[in-house]
C-alpha cells in the first residue's frame, strides 16, 4: 500500500456487514500529511469519501503511513493509540469499533 486512496480496496474486503447492522455511524480521519476522509456506517453498509464531515461522532487523527498501517492490518490500532501516532476527538470509545467493522 502506497496511498490513503488505495484502503477502500482493503476495506471493501475486510469490512463485517454484521457488525454494521443497524449502527449509523461517522468517522473523520484527519491525515496530517495529506487529505482527510470521512467514512459514513449505517444500515450494514459503508462509504468513505474525501473531505470533511460537519458533524462526525469521532475524529480520528494521524498520518498517512498510520492510517495505511493500521486499516491494512499491518499495525494494530490500540498501539499505534497507545504510543501516541493516533488521537481522537470526540467518542473515543467509538474508534475501538472499527476493528469490529473491519476486523483483521
Amino acid at each position: 500500500m502506497s496511498t490513503v486512496t488505495d484502503i477502500v480496496d482493503i476495506m471493501n474486503s475486510r469490512f463485517n456487514a454484521d457488525a454494521a447492522a443497524g449502527v449509523d455511524l461517522i468517522f473523520q480521519f484527519k491525515i496530517e500529511d495529506g487529505d482527510s476522509y470521512h467514512l459514513t456506517v449505517k444500515d450494514g453498509g459503508f462509504n468513505i469519501l474525501e473531505g470533511y464531515h460537519d458533524a462526525p461522532n469521532v475524529t480520528l487523527i494521524m498520518d498517512a503511513k498510520t492510517m495505511i498501517g493500521v486499516m491494512s492490518g499491518e499495525m494494530d490500532g490500540m498501539q499505534a493509540f497507545m504510543m501516541g501516532q493516533v488521537r481522537a476527538e470526540g467518542d473515543m470509545i467509538l474508534a475501538t469499533k472499527l476493528n469490529e467493522l473491519f476486523p483483521g
